[in-house]
């Protein structure tokens, strides 16, 4: 049976490599270590026990530590999203019961719409709260 642990313990670190998360490399100390227990019992029960203690206690026990280690992603907003929270500038009034309105903002005209539901003149800075479909929502800097 200690063949089939080893490999086990082969497939899951190349399945590390393509995935690098530091998730599947336990799974292939776990699988060495019930190779090694299989040298000394037949039961294939107490060797995927084994198994299967020694990876999940591996992989619990080196996880704050692996989560330090490895970089951290950033979220970068693009696209549209990168205006949120910028201030532009009410081109066509808002009027929240007939819908219209477009503000400004670098350079790009867009659909506005007031975050409270209120009236917007021309010529008001207004923050960009968030993107609801095609418009954004918006409030007055006051």
């Amino acid at each position: 049976m200690w063949q089939v642990w080893l490999i086990l313990a082969g497939i899951f670190l190349v399945i590390e490599i393509i995935n690098f998360g530091f998730l599947i490399f336990w799974f292939s100390i776990g699988a060495l270590v019930a190779m090694v227990v299989s040298l000394f019992t037949e039961n294939l029960i107490i060797q995927t026990t084994i198994f299967l203690v020694v990876s999940t206690l591996l992989l619990f026990l080196t996880k704050p530590f692996v989560d330090k280690m490895l970089p951290k992603e950033k979220i970068v907003k693009t696209n549209a999203y990168s205006i949120e929270g910028k201030i532009g500038k009410v081109i066509y009034d808002i009027e929240p019961v007939e819908g219209k309105g477009q503000i400004k903002v670098n350079g790009e005209v867009w659909s506005a719409k007031s975050s409270n539901d209120t009236y917007i003149s021309k010529d008001t800075e207004v923050l960009i709260e968030k993107i609801d479909g095609v418009k954004v929502i918006v409030k007055p800097l006051v």
